[in-house]
């Protein structure tokens, strides 16, 4: 008996800083159907997907959720709407689902780190250059466009800090003879770019910055506690951990090397990085790299810092999970960029999956019933429409075949769709209510047109599968369609279906959609979207015990300039500010507002301060007064906000 063979495909792991959009959804769609693909065709596949659950720019959302950074990614991993939540409602069939968060994860990599350590591949040193916090990238000056960052266009900053370096400057001539001579990056419009811009750039292939100082909020590296892994050799490493990899967790390594599918925009760390990082352990390098494109808006790739995400609940809830995944596959060429519009949307729905496949699978099945009570005889007979139809579909399985080896999924679907169409105009050129009018005469002709015509949307339904995977099931059932013509062998020739199986129409599979109606009703959507909601504010109640004036005047509020302001070592939540008030001394004062402010963004601000507080202790430290904030709650979560005064008034100044 041959040996099943393994396939093992992943998506990226995704960065949960916030809700996943339809460009998410698309690459992970697009991964789930090769997964089905390869499991229809007997295959042992094991699919993978997950989050990237570290770095600064998560360290940052969660300051200012005023959350832990594990509780922020739970959130939006584990939550409602959350990203599991999202793949489950689009039918992603992942057989595992790994966070970086996990245990098992997190002492792999520590063990991977120390390897390359005692290996040599990673040495100390100190970085200085350019940074892109949301992309966590390092760039030198002449990658960068218009002074920003390449891959998002926002603004970079300087980082200077000790970190770990990985020697890929070491392994730059191996990684340019995988991407020049092998077939491992596709499309291959991918490889000239990393190579002339990463490796045949001034100064060749720099060596990577892998660990740092300047947050907390990775996996320690063990020996060197106050580094934490830079995010990318973590990230990069789930591929083979969710295997097993240094780790106890699992015992699947023997489905590497695998196919990574990812976006083009992190082709860069897939292509030059990742197979350094596994030279350097000594594994076996990729199957295949494919960095598809982006789907973008109004000419912009989607993005949650952009504002033009388009959200996946929204759309399949409206047009059903299969349409949406069928569109995005059907639309847009895999390896390029595709535009997306809710015009094309609708009209890809009403064309290929309304008008196309529906309409052929209804009248189909309704014919059967009307002319032969649900059941088609055994007696047939052929004609001389049957040829066209028939040459179309011998071959149709290995040209589908062909296509989706090549992860030209919209290939894929127009051969079959190519079938559907014919098998449309065998329609109209057998004319069955014409032949039904004399079924004495016609009735063997009509029972072979009716089987031809059952026998497409059957082949169409086996190979749609993967694509549109509830739908193609209820194709089954009204055809009638037993497990054994449901499979991938039993598409190679014509004839799998049973003669006298019971044929039962049942519901559209795909309404037609009213354009104008549905365009106009998303519009408004759309603009509610777009209108903040008003927050739900809460605040104090009023105090009802009375003060005297006296009292009041006794306090002695001052207009203060910050000179200084720095964070309390071993305190999340205290600030320290050097103060001047006016009277030629410094003042300190400790404030614990951390949550809500980072220290650089208050340095010469004029605030307002009560400056004649008796002098109390805080961390070993003295504060010197107290600094006037106001504070509210917004959908029950607590906003404070400093009272800042205008920098015209003169530091000393008092308020009265």
């Amino acid at each position: 008996m041959e040996e099943t063979k393994r396939f093992y495909i992943t998506t990226p792991i995704y960065y949960p800083s916030g809700n996943m959009h339809i460009g998410h959804t698309y690459t992970t769609v697009a991964t789930d159907v090769i997964a089905r693909y390869k499991r229809l065709q007997g295959c042992e596949v094991m699919f993978l997907t997950g989050t990237d659950e570290h770095g600064m720019k998560i360290e940052e959302k969660a300051r200012e959720a005023g959350v832990t950074p594990k509780e922020f990614v739970d959130r939006i991993v584990e939550g409602e709407h959350g990203v599991k939540a999202l793949w489950k409602l689009m039918n992603i069939s992942n057989d595992r689902y790994i966070r970086t968060t996990d245990e098992y994860h997190v002492r792999s990599i520590q063990r991977i780190f120390k390897k390359m350590y005692d290996k040599g591949d990673i040495y100390k040193g100190k970085y200085e250059g350019l940074y892109c916090t949301p992309c966590e990238s390092f760039w030198t000056e002449s990658q960068l466009v218009d002074g920003k960052c390449p891959d998002c266009g926002r603004e970079i900053t300087w980082a200077e800090e000790e970190a770990y370096f990985f020697r890929a400057s070491k392994y730059a001539p191996a990684v340019r003879k995988l991407l020049t001579e092998t077939d491992f990056l596709e499309p291959k419009s991918r490889v000239n770019e990393m190579v002339n811009n990463f490796l045949d750039c001034p100064g060749g292939l720099q060596d990577l910055c892998v660990s740092r100082t300047s947050f907390s909020w990775g996996i320690p590296v063990d020996f060197d506690p106050k580094h934490v892994v830079y995010v990318w050799l973590d990230a990069l490493f789930n591929y083979v951990t969710a295997l097993g990899y240094e780790n106890e967790e699992y015992d699947d390594m023997r489905f590497w090397p695998g196919v990574n599918i990812v976006g083009k925009e992190i082709v860069r760390f897939h292509s030059i990085y990742w197979p350094a990082f596994l030279m350097s352990m000594g594994l076996p390098l990729p199957q295949k790299l494919y960095g598809h494109g982006w789907l973008v808006f109004e000419g912009k790739k989607m993005g949650k810092s952009t504002g033009n995400v388009v959200d996946p609940y929204l759309l399949a809830g409206r047009y059903g999970v299969d349409a949406l995944r069928f569109f995005l596959l059907r639309t847009f060429p895999f390896g390029s960029d595709g535009n997306f519009s809710n015009e094309l949307l609708i009209s890809c729905i009403n064309t290929d999956l309304a008008n196309d496949l529906g309409n052929l699978l209804s009248r189909s099945t309704a014919m059967v019933e009307k002319y032969f009570g649900g059941v088609l005889p055994e007696t047939q007979a052929e004609g001389p429409e049957d040829a066209a139809l028939l040459e179309l579909a011998a071959g149709l399985r290995g040209r589908y075949q062909a296509q989706m080896e090549k992860y030209q999924l919209q290939n894929a679907l127009a051969e079959v769709f190519g079938l559907i169409q014919r098998a449309n105009k065998y329609i109209d050129e057998t004319a069955p209510w014409a032949l039904a009018r004399d079924m004495e005469a016609n009735g063997p002709r009509l029972a072979r047109v009716l089987y031809n015509l059952l026998e497409a949307c059957r082949v169409a339904g086996v190979l749609l599968s993967p694509f549109i995977p509830e739908s193609s099931a209820k194709l089954f059932v009204q055809i009638g369609a037993p497990e054994a013509a449901q499979t991938w062998n039993s598409v190679e020739t014509w004839g799998g279906m049973p003669v006298g199986t019971a044929v039962r129409r049942g519901e559209a599979l795909f309404p037609r959609i009213d354009v104008k109606t549905e365009l106009a009703e998303l519009e408004k959507i759309v603009a509610a979207s777009q209108k903040p909601a008003a927050p739900t504010v809460e605040l104090e109640p009023q105090a009802e015990e009375a003060v005297d004036f006296d009292t009041f005047c006794r306090s002695d509020f001052r207009a203060v300039k910050v000179k200084d302001c720095q964070p309390v070592k071993k305190s999340a939540k205290l600030l320290r500010f050097t103060l001047d008030d006016g009277t030629g001394t410094d003042r300190q004062i400790l404030s614990g507002i951390h949550k809500y402010y980072e220290p650089e963004q208050l340095v010469g601000k004029t605030l307002l301060a009560i400056v004649n507080l008796p002098p109390r202790k805080m961390m070993g430290l003295e504060s010197n007064g107290m600094l006037i904030s106001a504070v509210h709650k917004e959908n029950g979560e607590e906003k404070l906000n400093l009272v800042m005064l205008d920098d015209a008034i003169p530091a000393g100044a008092k308020m009265c």
